[in-house]
């Protein structure tokens, strides 16, 4: 294919600037749209200091068609979009749920809409394996059933995924996949691009490193009475640079496709680790102490999730490369280069 832009909304973001950085990587030219709700504009120059090429910026909101509609206009042809904008915190979602609604199932409305306006074909969207709930068996396959969300975030990753299986019958032309991803940590090895979250971090390793770097008094871990083997809740790990490769996997492989589809694929490692796996580890990892603390279970907490990934494996051509240590270890380096920056 001559056309290599790939609009990346929420490009700026955690996944989304890692996965930039992979597309540039493998020669296509990635077109960021973002409201910079949730990320910062110093990113786009960290992507161009890594790779050599500074990608487009179009700051908008992924819901709002109008404005989309002029900038896909100006764009020319597109290979397709990677969908990543959304909010994404699961407790958060408990106590906002109408915000979640609105932004996440909105946006990816309106991405699928413009596909259809423009002639646009391949389409990756960013999903979660929240879509599973509490799985009944381990580990979960595509083929496992999405089940009763334990919260509003991982419901709308349901809705959008529906949606997305409703527009591919009335469209034989469209090519989708939904990446149901597991839990990504890390960050980039230059330490330029990295989880920023606001605030209190909602997810688990960003935690640990403010703690670590004493931006926080301790680290909570969310219950310790779980049925697992130390009582904490397991997640399968897996590093965003991976991650990221997925999805230029994932949009190279739809290019390739001659028919219509729409396909669905489990990334994670394929391996479960607990809360206090991922501390040890850490610890061991920088040679530092947690200062830790055991708190009540979280609201929309699952017990335990990790992947099959063979399907990913097989049909994607992609694989994990990069271990627990490895994503713990970049992340440090990325949390101590925030302090330095400051």
């Amino acid at each position: 294919m001559d056309n290599k832009k790939i609009i990346v909304t929420g490009g700026a973001g955690y996944i989304g600037s890692h996965t930039c950085v992979e597309l540039i990587n493998a020669g296509f030219e990635p077109v960021i749209i973002d409201n910079f709700f949730n990320s910062e504009k110093f990113i786009v120059d960290r992507i161009e200091q890594i790779t050599g090429f500074k990608p487009s910026v179009i700051e908008a909101d992924c819901a709002d068609l109008n404005t989309l509609s002029s900038v896909v206009e100006d764009l020319g042809g597109l290979a397709g979009i990677i969908h990543f904008a959304a909010y994404k915190a699961v407790g958060e979602s408990t106590a906002k749920p109408l915000d979640y609604y609105y932004n996440n199932i909105a946006s990816t409305t309106a991405m699928l809409k413009l596909m259809e306006i423009f002639n646009i074909h391949n389409f990756v969207f960013s999903s979660s394996c929240t879509v599973y709930g509490q799985p009944d068996v381990l580990p979960v396959t595509e083929e496992s059933p999405v089940k009763k969300a334990e919260s509003p975030y991982g419901r709308t990753k349901q809705v959008c995924e529906d949606v997305i299986a409703d527009f591919k019958k009335a469209n034989e032309d469209l090519r989708a996949v939904s990446l149901r991803y597991f839990n990504p940590i890390g960050a980039h090895p230059s330490a330029l691009i990295g989880e920023l979250p606001l605030g209190i971090p909602n997810n688990l390793v960003p935690f640990i490193t403010q703690a670590a770097i004493g931006l926080r008094d301790h680290l909570t871990v969310f219950g310790d009475d779980y049925d697992t083997p130390d009582g904490t809740c397991i997640r399968d790990y897996i590093h965003v640079v991976d991650l990221a490769k997925a999805h230029v996997a994932a949009i190279k492989y739809l290019i390739d496709q001659e028919k219509g589809l729409y396909n669905i694929f489990n990334l994670g490692t394929g391996q479960g680790n607990s809360v206090l796996e991922v501390i040890k580890t850490f610890e061991k990892v920088v040679g530092q102490n947690l200062d830790y603390r055991i708190g009540p279970r979280r609201p929309g907490d699952v017990v335990q999730v990790y992947a099959d990934v063979s399907k990913a494996n097989e049909q994607l051509g992609w694989k994990t490369g990069l271990s627990l240590e490895d994503a713990l270890r970049d992340a440090w380096r990325w949390e101590n280069s925030l302090k330095e920056k400051k």
